[in-house]
């Protein structure tokens, strides 16, 4: 099997190859580029068996390659997108791997390619604009807090995390100041920017900037830190393990 390789991030790149070559020893990668401009080059004059494809590229969107090129060899995007981004596949019926790449879900991939070894019809302008729909969605830049006859603006810049704790929601700022909001957790995850916070557990919603340290308790499951400290210990399950993973790699 002859793979091309289209990934900017050199960590990312690596991973990948080192993957393959566990799973497959007789795959052969015939290049790895990291740009539009690369690919479609390369693309007019090699062919290979499969692609694996990095939405964001050194240049410009990955999607940008079939405006200038037919492509006719089977791809697996590779990606780092958010949850509401990654709708837009779901949608489109593409296949696509999630950053961190997992073995064995890059195994299931491999071994469905060879076993139907087809190139699907996708309608990329579509699936380029879901993309871009997806990161336009507009989200809360500010929150009103309150304190005794006292009230006042915090824009998200300012929040360390928010924290779920009996009936209440309570926002920390970085300053360590904490005040209750006439929010549920459940609410806030939608009104936030998913780039940037991220829900560690049933009670805690963080930014990423407050993450002071990270330790492994065992293989899938983590305990998080935070920066001002919080009043109880953070866990992370082994079922959002990986989702916080892909969080942290973006």
């Amino acid at each position: 099997m002859k793979i091309l390789i289209v990934e900017d991030e050199k960590f990312a790149r690596e991973n990948l190859e080192r993957l393959l070559k566990g799973i497959r020893p007789d795959i052969e990668i015939l290049a790895t580029l990291d740009s539009v401009s690369a690919t479609v080059k390369w693309l007019s004059q090699h062919q290979a068996d499969l692609i694996f494809l990095d939405i964001h590229l050194a240049d410009d969107l990955s999607f940008n390659i079939f405006s200038q090129i037919k492509v006719t060899t089977p791809i697996i995007f590779t990606t780092a997108y958010d949850q509401y981004a990654l709708q837009a596949f779901k949608v489109n019926s593409v296949d696509y791997l999630l950053k961190p790449i997992e073995p064995t879900e890059l195994q299931a991939a491999i071994e469905k390619f060879e076993q139907t070894q087809a190139t699907p019809s996708v309608p990329y302008d579509q699936l380029l604009a879901a993309l871009e729909t997806a990161q336009q969605k507009s989200y809360q830049e500010r929150f009103i807090v309150a304190r005794g006859e006292k009230i006042m603006s915090v824009t998200v810049d300012q929040i360390a995390y928010f924290e779920g704790e009996d009936r209440y929601v309570y926002l920390t700022k970085k300053d360590g100041s904490r005040y209750i909001i006439d929010y549920k957790l459940s609410d806030l995850e939608d009104l936030l920017h998913p780039k940037h916070f991220f829900r560690l557990n049933r009670s805690f919603i963080t930014h990423f900037s407050s993450i002071n340290r990270i330790i492994s308790l065992s293989k899938s499951r983590l305990k998080v830190e935070l920066t001002p400290s919080s009043r109880r210990d953070i866990y992370i399950s082994a079922a959002n393990n990986r989702s916080f993973k892909t969080w942290l790699n973006q």
